[in-house]
């Protein structure tokens, strides 16, 4: 019997959100471990995504109005090695802007991005290989 020592292929997962670190005074932060004691939350993140979502919902339209007038894409946008290469065989080069969440695929090579992407302005994150990041470093805004 022949035993299949391959490796089994790894498989990429998709990010579905950033982790960030906020500083916040010792009163405030007491005020909300009062409410997840109290039950008004399940936990100090759940009140921080609550509030950061009332925020958001408070300024809706003037992001709306920003998006429109900037001409970003919102939500997720993924570059593959095919994508960039098609653009590049169209003589081409994109200004890619997006609010949400920029992927290129980790097949793209830096020269491949740096041929095919004139600028970058990502207001969220950015995922791609580190050698493509280092390479498009001075095109990102």
């Amino acid at each position: 019997m022949i035993k299949n020592t391959a490796p089994n292929p790894v498989k990429l997962k998709l990010a579905d959100s950033e982790k960030i670190t906020i500083n916040l005074g010792f009163v405030d932060l007491g005020h909300v471990d009062l409410l997840v004691a109290e039950g008004f939350y399940s936990n100090r993140t759940d009140f921080i995504r609550t509030a950061i979502r009332n925020q958001l919902g408070t300024h809706s339209e003037a992001v709306k109005q920003v998006v429109a007038r900037k001409m970003l894409v919102l939500g997720l946008q993924h570059f593959s090695a095919d994508d960039l290469r098609a653009v590049q065989a169209a003589n081409q080069t994109l200004q890619i802007r997006v609010l949400g969440l920029v992927t290129i695929a980790h097949d793209v090579s830096p020269e491949l991005a740096l041929a095919t992407i004139a600028s970058l302005e990502v207001l969220g994150a950015l995922q791609a290989s580190p050698a493509v990041k280092t390479a498009l470093a001075n095109r990102l805004r």
